[in-house]
């Protein structure tokens, strides 16, 4: 009786995380317009730091972009309760983006801004936020995610300008416009179907 009992219990338990994860998937997918909106920032701020040579481009358009993030973000988060999940994940992110945003400041404002090295630490950076929460909510496409961006560090590393670059620029493109677009698809699909979690 007692081997049912714990077998009943292990089965239970075993639901419940995995209940936690898709919820937890559910509320990441949630956030799929801010990952578009970064990849668009990205994408104006390395415009704007080539063809204007501007070191006042990456910590311009980030602080925009953080500014936009911030006010969608307390409008979601109104009225809803967090988990200890989505507090990890939101965690994880936070601390990304205040490292991500002191190194950019740091390496315009002192004008060491080089390619390969600001897109290897860039992409590792990112590769480990998005594997983290990949790990945490065991979503294979942030697993993806995570390793085209570490794909990306690793071309920045050893690759030409034009490789950094296309490597760079394809990573934004899968990892933060197609991989947001998928999440706010996976989000409305949710919500036609009623479903909805606390």
């Amino acid at each position: 009786m007692t081997d049912e009992m714990d077998n009943k219990d292990l089965a239970e338990r075993v639901r419940l995380i995995e209940n936690m994860m898709a919820e937890g998937r559910q509320r990441t997918a949630r956030w799929g317009w801010s990952l578009v909106l970064w990849g668009v920032a990205y994408y104006v701020a390395t415009a704007w730091a080539s063809l204007g040579k501007s070191n006042l481009a990456w910590p311009a358009t980030m602080t925009a972009a953080a500014l936009i993030t911030a006010i969608g973000a307390s409008r979601m988060t109104k009225g809803q309760p967090a988990t200890t999940l989505s507090r990890a994940v939101g965690g994880v992110w936070r601390a990304m983006g205040i490292s991500i945003s002191i190194l950019l400041f740091s390496l315009s404002f002192a004008g060491r801004y080089e390619t390969h090295v600001f897109v290897a630490a860039f992409g590792a950076m990112l590769g480990m936020v998005n594997l983290a929460s990949a790990i945490m909510l065991r979503w294979k496409a942030q697993y993806v995610c995570a390793m085209v961006w570490l794909i990306s560090t690793v071309i920045a590393s050893f690759g030409s300008d034009q490789a950094t670059s296309v490597g760079f620029l394809a990573a934004i493109f899968l990892c933060q416009i197609v991989f947001g677009i998928y999440a706010m698809v996976c989000e409305s699909r949710r919500r036609r179907s009623g479903v909805v979690h606390a």
